[in-house]
């Protein structure tokens, strides 16, 4: 009876303890690190790593050291599939449900780990920065990455005598022109090209698929840094970046902000956001009826932004217009026309949440373009004349007019309903009851009738 009470409570002891354990890990202070996953498969074998377990985050350093083993003896081929942006959630949205395979978006991919002789697969690896894969790579192979795609592996000549750091590089959706899954289909084709390519040749390869930083930022907040009791919520106020600001004798002549300043050199390319990038503002001018900005990027992209100020007697006020806006690229230039769409008072600013040049064009194409460059320009604001509030921008003019045609539409659609709804009501109170009626006990009522 003793022992059995003895074993008893030791058994909620035991309990008790791993429940502290749980809570003390659950609410413990710190920060959610980004993740990316990575996945790793061999045509000639790689060591055995345990799975990790739910919810584990593989550090760096722990990565570092299975790389170590991996490629401890012997030359090793490396294929690096790197796509811009990757998390779990990918995978979780795109990759097939319910056993409905044919609708992932990663059956090359699934098909190369089900058929490798050994695969690594870590769900939430430790993000800390772009560049950490690919230099972990090098150092451990001693070998610059080479930059490839399938088109023109299938006429390189691989040396397996020697490591080899071959980098496909692979986009991610931007939401302009594909769906996510679009893209992601079209990256697994190319993965399947790869690995279709050096089946031919003959190679042993290990491939690595993973992202330069995850697409899904998930923070969490420590529970322990919350302060106890009721609160109002409060969103967090995200970093904004400073404007592009022009300045001639000490004062603010032209500015300049864009959540994004997109351009693409063909449909076929990926998007390029100059807005990350800090330019280089030489050879730009202002006066008070021309405003040139120019943008040099080190990228080697130009931007040319050219203003003119206009007084227009039927309004009887000065307005300014976004005259031309030039890409140069390449030794190559392509024109676009803003004039009839992108205008404002001179004293206001120009603001538009989509500038482009392709879809719904406020900036339209010149004919004489040779190439088919795109141009789309998110959450744009321009002042080239009048800037009198120091570095901020006037009032804003905003491409939206005040009656949109789905306004229009809802009030004409209004109108037309009324209208019936008036003429009804109109006849219905023009019907006439009748004042006599017929008695059966009376006198039948006669109705003359006339030729």
């Amino acid at each position: 009876m003793a022992g059995s009470r003895c074993s008893s409570r030791a058994r909620v002891m035991a309990f008790l303890a791993l429940f502290v354990t749980l809570f003390s890990t659950l609410f413990s202070t710190g920060n959610s690190v980004a993740q990316v996953p990575f996945l790793m498969w061999s045509s000639n074998g790689l060591p055995p790593l345990a799975s990790p377990a739910a919810g584990h985050i593989t550090s760096k350093d722990q990565l570092t050291a299975y790389l170590t083993s991996a490629f401890a003896s012997g030359p090793h081929t490396v294929l690096l599939f790197l796509q811009d942006k990757l998390s779990k959630d990918d995978f979780t949205v795109f990759g097939g449900v319910f056993g409905n395979k044919q609708d992932s978006a990663f059956q090359n991919l699934e098909a190369a780990l089900r058929s490798s002789s050994s695969s690594v697969m870590l769900p939430a690896l430790e993000w800390s920065d772009s560049s950490a894969v690919p230099a972990l790579l090098q150092e451990k192979l001693g070998v610059s990455p080479l930059l490839v795609d399938a088109d023109t592996l299938s006429h390189l000549s691989i040396n397996t005598s020697a490591s080899n750091l071959l980098l496909i590089n692979l986009s991610y959706c931007t939401g302009l022109d594909k769906s996510c899954k679009k893209v992601l289909l079209d990256n697994d084709e190319i993965i399947g090209k790869v690995l279709s390519t050096m089946k031919d040749k003959n190679v042993l390869y290990t491939a690595i698929y993973t992202g330069l930083q995850p697409s899904r930022v998930i923070s969490e907040t420590s529970m322990s840094t919350q302060p106890a009791g009721r609160s109002l919520l409060q969103a967090v106020v995200p970093d904004v970046k400073p404007p592009i600001i022009f300045i001639v004798s000490g004062n603010p002549c032209i500015m300049l902000w864009a959540q994004n300043l997109n351009i693409s050199l063909s449909e076929s390319t990926p998007w390029i956001d100059l807005a990350a990038e800090t330019p280089s503002m030489t050879g730009s001018i202002c006066n008070s009826s021309n405003s040139l900005l120019v943008l040099s990027y080190r990228s080697g992209y130009t931007l040319r932004f050219a203003m003119t100020r206009r007084f227009y007697p039927v309004s009887g006020r000065h307005w300014f217009t976004l005259d031309s806006v030039q890409l140069q690229a390449n030794g190559q230039t392509a024109s676009y026309k803003g004039s009839h769409n992108i205008y404002a008072p001179a004293e206001y600013s120009f603001h538009c949440q989509s500038v482009t040049s392709f879809r719904d064009t406020l900036l339209v194409p010149n004919k004489d373009n040779a190439t088919p460059w795109r141009l789309n320009f998110i959450d744009f604001q321009i002042q080239g004349f009048g800037l009198a509030n120091g570095t901020d921008f006037s009032y804003a003019s905003d491409c939206a007019g005040f009656f949109t045609p789905g306004i229009w539409m809802g009030l004409v659609t209004g109108l037309l309903l009324l209208l019936i709804f008036v003429y009804g009501l109109h006849m219905i109170m023009q019907l006439n009851t009748m004042d006599r009626f017929d008695d059966p006990k009376g006198p039948s009522i006669s109705v003359p009738q006339s030729d």
